[in-house]
């Protein structure tokens, strides 16, 4: 049955291939004459294209879209690798809906029924059987608690695992196969970006990591005047149902309901980057599915706008020496420095320690510098880091996936502030941010705070050294006793016992005083005997 079903997936794909060419976009790669010479034998090549007028990624946006809600998710995050996709096709992918049809209302009262353990009656007192919303991954219902207050249950789409094991044995295959025909496609490490797709979906199908994820954020930002995430539920949270506050706020793409409630769009268009900034650099835990569906404005004070974020499942984070490179490296941009540029980047180990400075530093200026040749605030700091990962690449730099999602973030936070505000200065909101960050991690607070966390550890420091120290000295000493209590090679010492008591026997024993030295070979022969 298993087989029968994979089949069947295997040929949807097919025909859904069939159907929007994507053939062309597999031979349009370098590829070897013998792979180029199948293209004449397969018969559909031969027949008129239904949709020419369709660009290479419009065309691979509608065929992920007809394949069902994990390609939709695949493309939704494969847009985010602009560092790998050709820019055309990256802007088409960033316009898959996440919207499909939702699954029945009995479908997911059995769930919750079944994941909390209890009838829905004695957690609710209602439940709307109609979701909110519906997306690749889960449903939303409005409900309330019988404690009264007013909630949100998301529950993950039944038998959806089974769907994304055999889409991602599907999707490795082709990544492989892709890797070994041509150069080009290993260029863009398909099988690295299946890998990363798998680890995002499989994440987002466990709700309490999700829930985790939100109450770390909201306590990040309790008292904040410039965000609010949703209260969690935890006694009413499972691995596959969330149960979160109800938040009521106008989505921030509803511009006309915006103005009309008078609300101050260009501190709204501020308060935005400054909140992704504190998020990178003060807590390094960030946001990083803040695309529009998510993001909400309070209708409360709008001359003084509060955002409200929903849906923590991608969460991104950086390391201390990251979070440094990368402030150090924005500062220096912003400055023409290149070559400080150049050689942050061999520091942090983002590119081999064998990149020669000058045809680094080289390379980033002739990206750099027609940009900044346009007015401050025409500069799109999302595009900067874009920019600056493609030249990367061409130096070996590996991309981690913390700064894909950092970039993916950047692009989403810079496109919706100009939506909401078109003169928005990102880098005049950024900088002041930066340089006082900066003075912190060098002011004397920081400096104390480390010192006291280098203190801290110096009794395990000088237990790890005690340790080594012994093992040098002892290096047996923790090796497990051999069976029988026997040691290894103690046959050596009785061996030679056994000689020592040959040789006395043959020097003779004739008396205590003429024969001592045979008696102590006597009495040592016989010791190591004993003692092995």
């Amino acid at each position: 049955m298993k087989l029968f079903a994979a089949l069947r997936r295997l040929l949807r794909i097919f025909l859904v291939v069939v159907r929007y060419r994507l053939d062309d976009l597999v031979y349009a790669l370098p590829l070897p004459w013998y792979l180029r010479l199948t293209g004449y034998f397969l018969p559909w090549r031969w027949l008129p294209r239904p949709r020419k007028s369709l660009s290479r990624g419009a065309r691979l946006r509608l065929a992920l879209e007809g394949l069902g809600p994990v390609f939709i998710k695949f493309g939704q995050i494969l847009s985010t690798r602009r560092d790998l996709l050709p820019e055309d096709v990256a802007n088409e992918l960033m316009f898959l809906q996440d919207k499909v049809p939702p699954f029945p209302g009995e479908k997911a009262i059995a769930l919750i029924e079944s994941q909390l353990g209890a009838p829905l009656a004695k957690v609710f007192t209602r439940f709307d059987i109609t979701p909110l919303a519906s997306a690749s991954v889960a449903q939303v219902h409005a409900a309330q608690l019988r404690t009264g207050e007013e909630v949100v249950v998301k529950v993950v789409r039944p038998g959806l695992k089974p769907i994304i094991s055999q889409d991602l044995a599907w999707l490795f295959l082709l990544a492989r196969m892709a890797e070994r025909v041509s150069a080009e496609a290993r260029r863009l490490h398909p099988v690295e970006v299946v890998t990363d797709y798998e680890k995002t979906i499989y994440d987002e199908l466990d709700l309490l990591r999700e829930a985790a994820n939100s109450s770390q954020l909201r306590r990040n930002f309790e008292d904040s005047s410039l965000l609010y995430v949703p209260q969690v539920y935890w006694d009413w949270c499972r691995p596959r149902v969330l149960v979160m506050e109800r938040i009521y706020g106008i989505p921030v793409t509803d511009l006309n309901a915006l103005r009309d409630q008078g609300t101050d769009f260009k501190l709204l268009a501020e308060r935005g980057v400054e909140i992704f900034f504190t998020q990178v650099f003060r807590d390094s835990f960030f946001h990083a599915d803040m695309h529009p569906g998510n993001i909400f404005v309070s209708t409360a004070h709008p001359w003084d706008p509060k955002y409200i974020a929903v849906d923590c499942g991608i969460i991104g984070s950086l390391t201390p020496e990251d979070q440094n490179y990368l402030a150090r490296n924005l500062m220096a941009f912003f400055q023409r420095d290149y070559r400080k540029v150049a050689q942050l980047h061999i520091d942090s180990g983002w590119v081999p320690a064998t990149t020669q400075v000058n045809e680094f530093e080289a390379a980033i200026r002739t990206v750099c510098e027609p940009i900044f040749e346009k007015p401050l605030k025409d500069i799109s700091f999302g595009q900067l880091l874009l920019r600056l990962f493609q030249v990367a690449r061409r130096f070996n730099m590996e991309i981690q996936p913390q700064l894909v999602l950092l970039q993916k973030t950047l692009l989403n936070i810079e496109g919706l502030g100009r939506q909401l505000y078109p003169d928005l200065d990102l880098w005049s909101t950024a900088k002041p941010f930066l340089e006082r960050w900066m003075r912190q991690r060098m002011g004397p607070t920081h400096v104390l705070r480390n010192i006291q966390q280098q203190i801290e550890q110096i009794p395990h420091l000088a237990q790890m050294t005690r340790d080594t120290l012994e093992r040098i000295t002892q290096p047996h000493r923790n090796d497990p006793p051999n069976p029988w209590g026997r040691r290894e090679n103690d046959w050596l010492p009785r061996l030679f016992g056994v000689l020592l008591i040959g040789g006395a026997f043959q020097t003779g024993l004739h008396s205590a005083a003429d024969g001592w030295p045979a008696w102590i070979m006597l009495v040592t022969g016989i010791y190591l005997i004993i003692r092995g």
